[in-house]
C-alpha cells in the first residue's frame, strides 16, 4: 500500500484462461458454437483429463497389496465413474453452471450472488470466499508437478534406463513453461483445443480396446457395485476415496471458467467427448487389469501397444503442459481479483494480448508458483507420493461451493427448504466423505496443500487488517472535504489553469495528495477531480453505470468510478466519461496526484509486531499505481507521506 491504495469492497472470481472472454457467451451464434466447443475441451478440461493417468492407479494401490482382485477393481473403476457421474455430471453440469454472474462463474463468483441474495456482506461470506482463493492457489502448485510427472513416468516404462532422467527432465518441462508464461499463450492456444480433442479421443480408442481383456468390468457401471465395495471395506474405503477423488480434480473448472466459454459449450463439451472418454478408459484400464494384473504398475501406459507407448508419452506430456498452462493462468486471474477487492496489495500485472483479454501475467505469482512446483517436484519426486498431497485443496473448494449453492438455492432462487436438502445434501455428504478421506493423507503429504491455503490466508488476514488499521489513523488526522472547500474559498491560494485528479479511498475527506500539494506547492488547480474507485459485486459494468459525479463547487468535482471485479481500473478512460456528460476538461492537460505512504513500526498502535512488520513487507512490494490504474506516467505526481502503525 505503498501509494494511496484504491480498493473495492466487493468480491470476485475465479477465472483466467487463454481464450477470448465474451460478456455473454450464452448469445454467441450457433457459428460459433463449436468454436466455444473446441476451445473448452483445450482449457475447461486440461486437468480432468489427464486424470486417467494416475487416478485408477493410485486407487487400486489403496485397496490391497496386490489390488487386482476381480471385485475389487470392478469396485474401483464403478467408484471412479459414479464419483465422475455425481460430483461434475449432476453438480456442476445440471446445478451450480445454472449459477451465473451476469455469465460468469467460479466460487467468488457464487460469493457475489449469495452477497446479492442476502444484500449484505457478513463476514462468513467473506471468510469463505478467502478460504477459497487459498485453496485453489495451493491447487495451482500441486497440478502441475503432479501432471507432469505422471506424464514423464510413462518414459521408464519405453525405456526403464530413463527413470532416474524423470525429475531433470520434469524440472526442466516446468522451468520452461514457466518462463514462456511472459510472452502469453496467444500463439500457441490454437493448438490447446485440437490436441486436448486428439487426447481425448485417443483415451476413447484405448479404452475400448482393452475392454475385451475382461468385459466383465462393464458391471462397474452399476452402482451397486461401487456401494457394495464400501461396504465390505467399512472405514478402510475412506483410504481409496482418496485416491478416487483424483478422478474429478479439475472438475470445478466447468464452473469457473463458464464466463470464457458460455454453459451450453462446455455441458456438449462434457457430454460428447469428455465424460465417454473418461468412462472408457477407467473402464479400460481395469479390463486390463482384470487381464494381466501385472498392468497395475501402470495401466493407462500399458493400455498402449508397445508401437504406439512413445507417442502416447509424447502426447501425455502436451495435454499435461495445456492442463498446468490453465491452471496458472486461472492463478494470475484469481491473483488479480484477490488485488481488485482489496484482499492483497496491488501486483504488477501485464497484459500478454491485445485481443484476448483473459490473457495477463503476473511476475511476482509467477515466481512463487514456479518455485513452488519445483520445490514439490525435489521433495516427493514421483506422482505416486504426490498424490497424497492431492485432493485437499480440491475437495475443500467443492464443498464451499455446495454450501453456497446450498444458500443461493434457498435465499436467490426460493427453492423449499426440503427440495435444498434432498438435492444438495446427499452431494455435500459424499464431498464431505471425500474431504475426510484425503484428510487422512494429512501426514503423507496432505499437509502441502494445507501450508499452502494457510499461508495465504494469513497473508490476506494481515493485508485487510493492516489496510482497515491505515484507514483508521489516516482518517483520525483527516480534514472533511467540505471544510477544506470552505476554507480555500476564504484564503484564496493560487490559480493555476488545468484539472487535477487526485485518487483516495475515503471521498468525504480531502486526500493527502491534496494537503500536501497546498502546503508545500501552495497552488489550486482550477478544476480538481476527487476521484475513488471501487470494485462491484458484477464481473463488468457498464459505461452508464462506470461513473457517479457530484459537483462540491466551482472548483471540486467527486468522482465515484466503478469497475467490474474482471476489469482493468482504467482511470483515464473511466474519466473521459466525465466529458459526455458536460464537464469540459482536457486529458492533456491534466495531472494525477498519488500519495505515496512508507509505514515504520510504532509499538502499542493496533498491530501485533509481527502482523506490523508482514503488512510492512507487503506494503514495500506493492506495485506502482501509475500502471495499475493505467496513468499517463508523464503525468503522475507522487507526494510522499510516512507514518508510523
Amino acid at each position: 500500500m505503498n501509494d494511496e491504495k484504491i480498493s473495492g469492497d466487493q468480491t470476485a472470481a475465479r477465472s483466467g484462461s487463454p481464450t477470448p472472454i465474451p460478456a455473454h457467451p450464452e448469445q454467441h451464434q450457433p457459428a460459433n458454437l463449436w468454436k466455444l466447443v473446441l476451445g473448452s475441451v483445450g482449457v475447461v478440461y486440461g486437468d480432468i483429463g489427464t486424470s486417467p493417468l494416475y487416478a485408477l492407479r493410485e486407487s487400486l494401490h489403496a485397496t490391497a497389496a496386490d489390488g487386482s482382485s476381480a471385485a475389487e477393481v470392478v469396485g474401483v473403476v464403478s467408484l471412479l465413474i459414479w464419483t465422475l457421474i455425481l460430483i461434475v455430471t449432476v453438480k456442476y453440469v445440471l446445478l451450480v453452471m445454472r449459477a451465473d454472474n451476469r455469465g460468469e462463474g467460479g466460487t467468488l463468483s457464487l460469493v457475489a450472488l449469495v452477497q446479492q441474495a442476502l444484500k449484505r456482506r457478513p463476514g462468513w461470506l467473506i471468510a469463505v470466499g478467502v478460504v477459497g482463493i487459498s485453496l485453489f492457489f495451493g491447487d495451482a502448485i500441486i497440478t502441475p508437478a503432479m501432471s507432469v510427472l505422471s506424464a514423464v513416468e510413462g518414459m521408464a516404462i519405453v525405456a526403464p534406463s530413463f527413470q532416474p532422467m524423470v525429475v531433470p527432465v520434469t524440472l526442466a518441462i516446468i522451468i520452461g513453461l514457466f518462463l514462456f508464461q511472459s510472452q502469453g499463450t496467444e500463439r500457441v492456444s490454437i493448438l490447446f483445443g485440437p490436441i486436448m480433442v486428439l487426447w481425448f479421443l485417443v483415451m476413447a480408442v484405448m479404452g475400448i480396446a482393452n475392454l475385451f481383456h475382461d468385459l466383465s468390468i462393464l458391471k462397474a457401471l452399476n452402482p451397486l457395485y461401487g456401494a457394495g465395495f464400501l461396504t465390505r471395506h467399512g472405514f478402510g474405503a475412506l483410504f481409496v476415496l482418496g485416491a478416487v477423488f483424483l478422478a474429478v480434480t479439475g472438475g470445478e473448472a466447468l464452473y469457473a471458467d463458464m464466463g470464457h466459454f458460455g454453459r451450453l459449450p462446455i455441458r456438449i463439451a462434457w457430454g460428447a467427448l469428455v465424460f465417454p472418454a473418461l468412462a472408457l478408459s477407467y473402464l479400460g484400464q481395469g479390463a486390463l487389469v482384470l487381464g494381466r494384473p501385472e498392468a497395475l504398475e501402470n495401466p493407462f501406459f500399458l493400455m498402449a501397444p508397445p508401437a504406439l507407448l512413445l507417442p502416447l508419452v509424447l502426447l501425455a506430456t502436451m495435454a499435461t503442459v495445456i492442463a498446468s498452462q490453465a491452471v496458472i493462468s486461472g492463478a494470475y486471474s484469481m491473483m488479480q481479483q484477490a488485488v481488485q477487492m482489496g484482499l492483497l496489495p496491488r501486483l504488477e500485472i501485464r497484459h500478454t494480448s491485445e485481443t484476448q483479454q483473459g490473457q495477463i501475467y503476473m511476475p511476482r505469482v509467477n515466481m512463487v508458483l514456479m518455485i513452488g512446483v519445483i520445490s514439490l517436484v525435489l521433495a516427493f519426486e514421483s506422482s505416486s507420493r504426490l498424490a497424497s498431497a492431492y485432493g485437499i485443496a480440491v475437495t475443500g473448494d467443492m464443498v464451499i461451493t455446495s454450501i453456497l449453492s446450498m444458500t443461493l438455492f434457498y435465499r436467490a432462487w426460493n427453492w423449499p427448504i426440503l427440495l435444498v436438502g434432498a438435492v444438495m445434501l446427499p452431494i455435500l455428504g459424499v464431498e464431505l466423505m471425500f474431504l475426510a478421506a484425503n484428510l487422512m493423507k494429512l501426514v503423507d503429504g496432505g499437509y502441502v496443500p494445507v501450508l499452502f491455503a494457510t499461508t495465504m490466508c494469513l497473508l490476506i488476514w494481515t493485508w485487510v487488517r493492516g489496510t482497515k488499521h491505515v484507514l483508521k489513523k489516516a482518517h483520525e488526522n483527516s480534514v472533511e472535504l467540505t471544510n477544506l472547500i470552505a476554507m480555500l474559498d476564504k484564503s484564496h491560494p493560487t490559480d493555476v489553469p488545468g484539472t487535477a485528479v487526485f485518487l483516495t479511498q475515503d471521498p468525504d475527506t480531502a486526500p493527502s495528495a491534496l494537503l500536501h500539494n497546498l502546503k508545500h506547492n501552495r497552488v489550486l488547480h482550477a478544476q480538481n477531480f476527487i476521484v475513488t474507485v471501487t470494485v462491484a459485486n458484477t464481473p463488468r459494468v457498464s459505461d452508464e453505470k462506470r461513473i457517479t459525479m457530484e459537483r462540491l463547487s466551482d472548483r471540486f468535482l467527486r468522482i465515484k468510478l466503478q469497475f467490474g471485479y474482471m476489469e482493468t481500473p482504467n482511470v483515464p478512460r473511466a474519466l473521459a466519461l466525465a466529458r459526455r456528460r458536460g464537464e469540459k476538461f482536457d486529458i492533456m492537460t491534466t495531472s494525477f496526484f498519488l500519495n505515496r505512504r512508507s509505514f515504520k513500526a510504532a509499538r502499542n498502535k493496533g498491530l501485533p509486531a509481527w502482523q506490523e512488520r508482514v503488512f510492512i513487507s507487503m506494503s514495500k512490494s506493492a506495485a506502482d499505481a501509475t500502471a495499475f490504474y493505467c496513468l499517463p506516467s508523464n503525468r503522475v505526481v507522487e507526494m510522499g507521506q510516512q507514518m508510523a502503525i
